[in-house]
């Protein structure tokens, strides 16, 4: 007799959570492996702009970060050509010097201590809602890690270089995961780079689906509590993790998009 078919939910929301816990293993990369993987990824995924975009996590010592070089595309970043940068973008190990609209990066890591990685992008489907003015509708289940954690910036600042645009940014998102600049792209401030990478991914992706149900007819909401769940679900830790290690590995199947080795 099953033992497991007259639990409740969250019985079973519970159990699974632990399961995965104990079962769900990822490779040990470094904090820059797991940086420059994560420029390759969503390369990969169409959030390429020439050198627009940004990338970046604390380093160990405390108002640093790790930042791609200024001259490279995301399919060229490398563990080891990465930047150590402090607030003032004032480059303290690597050559080369840091986008000068990675400020905002600054501005956002001084107001949330919880975030340990920020993604800055233009893929095509976020940037087409940017274009329109229109926030991104979360109303599927595989976007509801986004649900009530995706702010909307409607408002373009121009070029994002300077003090200003970091203080508006960093206020615009408040205490969420992510925004959508109006007439620009998103952002994702993150307390990991798997999550930081996995969100931009579905972010793209939710993007794509908004355009393609609002060309058949209107977009239904869901059940607010549903949604809180399903965010809650979607963003376990391991689950996140083990997301990200299949797209590296979906990648290596791939030979990383041309190039080197983005462990090198």
């Amino acid at each position: 007799m099953a033992e497991t078919l007259s639990l409740a939910k969250n019985e079973l929301v519970e159990r699974a959570s632990e399961a995965m816990k104990q079962h769900l293993s990822t490779p040990e990369w470094s904090l820059r492996e797991k940086l420059s993987l994560t420029c390759r990824i969503l390369f990969n995924d169409g959030h390429d702009s020439g050198l627009a975009g940004q990338i970046t996590a604390r380093a160990e010592k405390p108002g640093t970060y790790y930042t791609q070089r200024l001259g490279l595309g995301f399919d060229e970043i490398t563990s080891s050509n990465l930047l150590e940068v402090n607030e003032d973008l004032e480059v303290l190990s690597g050559e080369g010097m840091a986008n000068p609209a990675n400020r905002f990066h600054s501005w956002i890591y001084r107001a949330r201590p919880d975030v340990n990685c920020i993604v800055h992008t233009h893929p095509m489907h976020v940037c087409a809602l940017s274009m329109l003015e229109r926030s991104l509708k979360i109303s599927h289940m595989d976007a509801c890690m986004l649900y009530e954690d995706i702010a909307f910036l409607k408002d373009w600042p121009g070029v994002p270089v300077g003090n200003s645009e970091g203080e508006l940014i960093s206020a615009a998102i408040g205490d969420k995961r992510a925004i959508l600049l109006g007439h620009h792209g998103l952002i994702m401030a993150c307390r990991s780079v798997e999550e930081a990478c996995v969100m931009a991914v579905q972010c793209e992706r939710a993007a794509k689906l908004q355009i393609l149900a609002e060309s058949a007819g209107t977009i239904q909401d869901i059940d607010p509590e549903l949604g809180r769940e399903a965010h809650d679900w979607i963003l376990q830790e391991k689950r996140t993790q083990a997301t990200f290690a299949y797209f590296v590995r979906r990648m290596q199947r791939k030979g990383y998009g041309g190039g080197d080795d983005p462990l090198s």
